[in-house]
């Protein structure tokens, strides 16, 4: 069944709002939505890539909290396995995310100071809209349910 995009968003931006960050708060976001049988305290393997990989603004961290939840949907368990679902689906959702917003680096999308007001309230945009732009993504490719 298909998920409902703007629920996505309130939620990314709800767990931002509370203080996670933009990578944590997706990993938390798409854990409820999806249900998916993950424990709450993984969040600790998203902290690190807030402000762009531990503020050095690369990599955007909602993007990167999205590759981390096609990974729990898609990644292997195993090094027998194919990775190839994986990393064929994080990459077109790459470069959806570089569509909408034209940079993948947190650094472009956000040129405040980190934890500036300013900086804040344009993450959090970023964030919930990535969590829109996954959803959708998901419900294309028929992995939300």
């Amino acid at each position: 069944m298909a998920k409902d995009p703007l629920e996505a968003r309130n939620l990314a931006g709800d767990y931002f709002r509370n203080g996670y960050n933009c990578a944590e708060a997706m990993f938390l976001a798409f854990r409820d939505l999806l249900q998916l049988d993950v424990p709450r305290e993984m969040v600790c393997m998203a902290t690190g890539m807030g402000g762009g990989m531990g503020h050095a603004g690369c990599v955007c961290g909602a993007m990167n909290g999205g590759a981390m939840v096609l990974g729990l949907l898609k990644g292997r368990k195993s090094a027998e396995e194919k990775r190839d679902d994986a990393y064929n689906l994080t990459r077109e959702f790459h470069d959806r995310f570089e569509a909408h917003f034209k940079y993948t680096c947190c650094r472009n999308l956000n040129p405040h100071p980190f934890d500036s007001k300013e900086h804040l309230r344009n993450c959090i945009k970023i964030t919930g809209t990535t969590a829109k732009l996954l959803t959708e993504f998901l419900n294309d490719k028929e992995l939300a349910c």
